[in-house]
């Protein structure tokens, strides 16, 4: 049972590589999504104690780092907003984000799951994570598996947007601290998107896992592996 499980699996994968996604980025959607760029990385590497939100009036190094985060950071979200008006897969990503870190728990559902759901649609691999914490019902749904599964055949497409941000890497050892994001490569992504089709689908569990160990020793799945034996 186990040898056809492993079987079936790259069958599946194959089929779904076979539908690979027709999506075309619109060129001046991808310009405003690079100038938008500097700017967040320019907000990112403030340190999490110097957010505007928490910035003292008694350092006036930390309110100087506020301010110039409270001015950089809005701009890039404007930037970011029209990409996505223009349909762009990374910037609805980055736009979703920004509002799963900002927002009140209680907003975040309504404002970045259909950015979410639109990217992880177009192929793009990150979103799937964010997906499978704020999303339901789409993060139980077939579509949800569906969308998970064609991401491999878009490698080609997304290579030149890595690294990529995220919340939390379960396939990484390493822990975020505060706001701090984790940053993965387009395979660290891949392993993700194993990871979970393997929590989605029970009977092909073990070839999922297996497979998110076999492209970056994804922690998670290793862990997993070891407690089903």
């Amino acid at each position: 049972m186990r040898t056809s499980r492993m079987t079936l699996l790259p069958l599946m994968l194959a089929a779904f590589a076979a539908q690979a996604l027709e999506v075309n980025i619109d060129p001046h959607a991808d310009l405003l999504y690079r100038q938008a760029l500097p700017l967040l990385e320019q907000a990112d590497s403030q340190d999490d104690s110097a957010s505007p939100l928490r910035a003292s009036a008694s350092d006036p190094e930390l309110s100087r780092q506020g301010q110039a985060m409270a001015h950089t950071l809005p701009s890039a979200v404007a930037l970011l907003k029209r990409s996505v008006a223009l349909g762009h897969p990374v910037a609805q990503y980055r736009l979703a984000l920004y509002y799963t870190t900002y927002l009140p728990a209680g907003q975040i559902a309504d404002a970045a799951c259909p950015l979410l759901e639109a990217s992880l649609k177009q192929g793009f691999a990150p979103p799937a994570l964010a997906i499978a914490r704020w999303c339901t019902p789409y993060n139980a749904s077939p579509a949800y598996r569906e969308a998970l599964a064609a991401v491999p055949s878009m490698a080609t497409l997304y290579a030149p947007y890595y690294p990529q941000p995220a919340t939390r890497l379960a396939c990484s050892r390493a822990r975020p601290q505060g706001l701090q994001m984790q940053w993965g490569r387009q395979r660290d992504y891949q392993a993700e998107i194993y990871r979970l089709l393997g929590e989605l689908d029970p009977q092909q569990r073990q070839g999922f896992l297996q497979k998110a160990v076999e492209i970056n020793g994804c922690a998670a799945a290793q862990q997993r592996l070891a407690s089903q034996r």
